[in-house]
């Protein structure tokens, strides 16, 4: 067999710099965007424009595959993203713990309903071991390659994973307080379709009782010290929610930004031609 190459030495025993934590721990703002795809190319054409600092991988809408969850992060991580997966709510653990072990330094839960549910979605991304008692082993995986997986450093690593949870039903916001208090909650993320959908308001995100419920999960999350973020269509939008004290923004979608680029510019198109 022949000796490793330097750059293999190099790699090998080193877990990579979760940036999203960083950002935290700084108490800096961070901005995101929303994909559909795991084609590499589309993560790239985010990073060479230098202004995001993570990209969500939108999973629970889409179809993917184990090997794409790698392809997502060896894209992201070749441009200094972060990166971020929205999980379906079952299965949880396999979903979680398989896209960690891709490389993806956040996990985003969503239909979050009870304290148990957010208990549930910290221990599937924490380490099995002593005083953390997750569920996550020891596994050789690509965040992990070779020498590293049951390490101190590896539990470091998977201490560190940025846990967000969708606040979307009516059962989550009646146990709020309970939520937020669960150690190892990092962010939460408001749901409005969901919430609207729950409460039986269908389709009616933006009412006055749907936005007064969403200013009163933000302004308690901020008090637990629970990091909100907003998902947001246009810039000033961020406006408002930077007003309640809002830090963590996640802009546009491409499948939204494509579907009205081809309604737009064909109906423009077709009119022009009569």
């Amino acid at each position: 067999m022949p000796a490793p190459s330097r750059r293999s030495e190099a790699r090998e025993g080193k877990m990579r710099p979760n940036r999203m934590r960083e950002a935290l721990r700084a108490g800096e703002t961070t901005i995101g965007t929303h994909l559909h795809t795991t084609w590499p190319s589309i993560v790239e054409l985010v990073g060479v424009t230098g202004q995001y600092d993570y990209v969500e991988l939108s999973a629970e809408y889409v179809p993917f595959d184990l090997h794409g969850l790698d392809d997502f992060c060896r894209a992201a991580e070749l441009h200094g993203l972060g990166a971020m997966i929205k999980l379906d709510q079952a299965p949880r653990s396999f979903l979680a713990q398989r896209a960690i072990g891709s490389g993806f330094q956040s996990v985003l839960f969503a239909d979050v309903r009870t304290v148990d549910d957010a208990r549930e979605c910290v221990r599937v991304c924490r380490p099995d071991t002593a005083g953390v008692k997750g569920s996550y082993g020891a596994a050789d995986r690509r965040n992990s390659y070779w020498g590293v997986a049951g390490t101190a450093e590896y539990v470091r690593a998977l201490n560190e994973i940025v846990v967000v949870l969708m606040i979307e039903k009516e059962e989550a916001v009646e146990a709020l307080d309970e939520i937020l208090a669960v150690p190892g909650i990092d962010m939460i993320q408001w749901g409005p379709g969901d919430y609207a959908m729950s409460i039986g308001r269908p389709g009616d995100w933006y009412h006055p009782d749907v936005r007064a419920v969403e200013e009163v999960v933000l302004a308690k999350a901020l008090a637990a010290g629970v990091a909100p973020r907003a998902e947001i269509n246009a810039p000033e939008e961020a406006d408002r929610y930077r007003a309640m004290g809002v830090r963590h923004f996640c802009i546009g979608t491409d499948m939204v930004i494509l579907h009205d680029w081809f309604a737009r510019e064909g109906r423009a198109l077709r009119e022009r031609l009569g």
